[in-house]
């Protein structure tokens, strides 16, 4: 997932990142556990987390996973938005994108998109998943242009191959530019590969490898919100 990170452990522990098929997800397999209640006037602004295990928060208790820290990062910064936490363990850019039509029925007035994690684990074609974020990029300004988007990106591990890394890693920062959008580089920067902050399977972050996260993510996500 980044340069850092070991190759084996990504080619040994598929089963961990994958267990779940693409598709469009009812209640019961979103990060939160729970579907997302309809907005209403007076409802707070909405950050929708659109990811995989990574957002879900694998091993871990809900309140433990990035998107909740940062719900506590907000409230602590006296903004109004409630966050959700749509994370869902094994999905691909293709499971993500057949997502769209199931959260153009969700509130949301920001939305973190984590995605392709589980498509460097399968050697997908980084043209494949960049068309993939494209089409739910496009879905998204489509139906809801008010809506800001945060773009959250990976980068492939030198040991998958340097010239799949480059491609692999490139494409986010390609869908930045190319859409306008705020982008984290590296999700995982200063976590991948780091013994300490991720579970015994060396792939999924722990609890303070969450931490580490949440500060990637929230130096790009504050401005969105206090903009």
């Amino acid at each position: 997932m980044t340069v850092s990170c070991s190759a084996l452990a990504f080619l040994m522990l598929p089963v961990a990142l994958l267990g779940c098929r693409d598709g469009t997800p009812d209640s019961r397999r979103t990060g939160d556990g729970l579907s997302i209640p309809p907005g209403g006037s007076a409802a707070p602004p909405v950050v929708l987390f659109l990811g995989t295990s990574l957002t879900a928060g694998y091993g871990l208790t809900r309140d433990q996973a990035y998107p909740a820290l940062l719900a506590r990062r907000i409230a602590a910064e006296g903004l109004p938005h409630r966050v959700v936490n749509a994370g869902m363990s094994g999905e691909t850019s293709t499971g993500a994108r057949a997502r769209a039509a199931w959260l153009m029925r969700q509130p949301f007035d920001v939305i973190v998109i984590e995605t392709g994690a589980n498509d460097m684990l399968r050697g997908a074609d980084p043209d494949a998943t960049r068309a993939n974020i494209q089409a739910l990029v496009d879905r998204i300004r489509a139906a809801r242009p008010e809506a800001r988007i945060v773009l959250l990106g990976l980068r492939a591990p030198l040991t998958l191959g340097a010239l799949y890394a480059r491609r692999f890693t490139a494409l986010y920062e390609e869908l930045a530019d190319r859409n306008e959008l705020p982008l984290v580089p590296s999700l995982l920067e200063g976590v991948g590969g780091v013994a300490a902050l991720n579970l015994p399977d060396g792939v999924h972050p722990n609890a303070a490898g969450q931490r580490r996260i949440a500060d990637n993510v929230w130096e790009v996500l504050r401005e969105e919100l206090t903009d």
